[in-house]
């Protein structure tokens, strides 16, 4: 009897441990997935230290001249490292420590800000771009604009229309494509949103992109630009 006793406790004690075990690195994980006020404002600290000791220079990796303007400026961690600034490591949700936020630095000629962008978005791109060249082509089902299409997602073998998750909104955001097979999330819904509560005047042919910028910490990275029409909604912006 004894020692089916100690036997049950054994298997309950490493039951609890595996659970454990298993429930603290989530909680760990959950820890680098939030984006908040802290970490950004320790990072835009390290850059604006960065700035004033290197001449106005920015800690940014070197990115090709044509890149969209909200990838463009990727913060290089590297060069912020202490004693260089009063940063020890990239915060717990950035990329480089295994988190799903990308830092980067907007309006960097004039006031440069740091935001976010979740790298999970450009991973559901590529896995589209793989799929669209298995079958040679983008399917292409509806245009939406000149240039901008929705896809026939059947011909990519799924069974519903892949989406990801706004960082504004909480909403689904779908994707859109080019005539040249480019992937794009479309943040039409959100902008809608922004406008109806924005007291700014946009002029047809203005990005208002600017407007998902402004009291968030997230850029709205691959994403075509926009602007409005004579209603005041958004559109794409032609090319």
């Amino acid at each position: 009897m004894y020692m089916r006793k100690l036997s049950f406790l054994v298997l309950i004690t490493l039951i609890c441990s595996v659970l454990s075990g298993c429930l603290y690195p989530e909680a760990q994980k959950a820890d680098s997935q939030v984006s908040n006020d802290e970490q950004l404002k320790a990072v835009q600290k390290a850059v604006d230290q960065y700035k004033k000791a290197n001449k106005g220079l920015l800690p940014i990796k070197t990115k090709p001249e044509n890149t969209p303007v909200y990838m463009k400026y990727l913060i290089d961690f590297h060069q912020l490292k202490a004693p260089k600034t009063d940063l020890a490591a990239p915060p717990a949700n950035a990329y480089e420590s295994g988190g799903v936020y990308q830092y980067v630095i907007i309006d960097a000629e004039k006031n440069p800000v740091v935001k976010v962008f979740d790298v999970r978005i450009p991973e559901k791109i590529r896995e589209l771009e793989i799929r669209i060249r298995s079958q040679g082509y983008p399917p292409f089902k509806k245009e939406l604009a000149r240039n901008v299409y929705t896809l026939d997602f059947k011909k990519l073998g799924y069974q519903t229309a892949p989406k990801v998750i706004s960082p504004y909104s909480g909403r689904k955001l779908p994707f859109v494509v080019t005539g040249k097979g480019e992937i794009y999330v479309d943040y039409s819904k959100d902008l809608k949103q922004a406008l109806e509560h924005s007291t700014q005047n946009f002029k047809a042919g203005e990005d208002i992109r600017s407007l998902l910028t402004e009291n968030t910490p997230y850029v709205p990275a691959y994403s075509l630009p926009y602007t409005v029409n004579r209603k005041n909604e958004p559109v794409f912006m032609a090319k």
